[in-house]
């Protein structure tokens, strides 16, 4: 499939053409919707935590006899119906995560960079090369290529300057080419990547390695 190749300062562009791999009908659908949601499901902390009357501080020794009072019965001050005591169905500590296995995953991740494609929200760079530390240089990069939307800026390897330049955008973010997933590729709204990150990115697809 060919993809627009803009020069390093995000200038002219000319069409390459990269091995992408291409799906037909509902393929791959699946697999990139429950890899999305495990991803997702991953970055849950699941740490909302109630305690239970065996938990809570109190005695419990019965606040008073079973009958004789005019009072209704009670057994404990830990009750759940007592001001201070336990939670009955309450939240407890858990573990969200899910597993998707290897195939799966790069089915994913190969459905979700030809769906980007498709689209025409991919481009590339030759390089991401900026002189100085400053946000306006990349800046000025990035809008001639997408001007509007969340970016994400994918190279095999980021520059100190390059770093602390995109640090400052709100709308950029980057990642490697090692470590950008499916979820990623879905997640914004344009995606460039410079020549060596998607030949590597490239290379992981065709070596099962998402």
């Amino acid at each position: 499939m060919k993809l627009k190749v803009y020069t390093s300062d995000g200038g002219n562009s000319k069409k390459k053409e990269f091995a992408i791999p291409e799906f037909e009908g509902d393929k791959g659908l699946y697999a990139l919707k429950q890899t999305v949601i495990a991803y997702q499901a991953n970055q849950r902390l699941g740490c909302a935590s109630t305690k239970t009357r065996g938990e809570v501080r109190g005695s419990g020794k019965k606040p008073w006899r079973q009958k004789g009072t005019g009072m209704a019965r009670a057994g404990s001050r830990r009750s759940p119906i007592w001001r201070g005591g336990g939670i009955t169905f309450g939240p407890r500590i858990r573990d969200y995560s899910q597993q998707i296995n290897k195939k799966v995953k790069t089915l994913a991740f190969q459905r979700a960079i030809f769906d980007r494609v498709v689209d025409g929200d991919v481009g590339v760079i030759e390089r991401i090369e900026i002189s100085e530390p400053k946000t306006k240089l990349l800046n000025g990069i990035i809008e001639k290529i997408a001007p509007q939307g969340s970016v994400l800026v994918v190279d095999d390897n980021f520059s100190d300057p390059a770093k602390l330049a995109a640090r400052n955008i709100e709308r950029v973010a980057i990642t490697e080419a090692d470590t950008v997933n499916a979820f990623d590729f879905t997640h914004y709204d344009k995606i460039i990547l410079s020549t060596k990150g998607i030949e590597k990115v490239l290379i992981r697809v065709q070596k099962g390695k998402p």
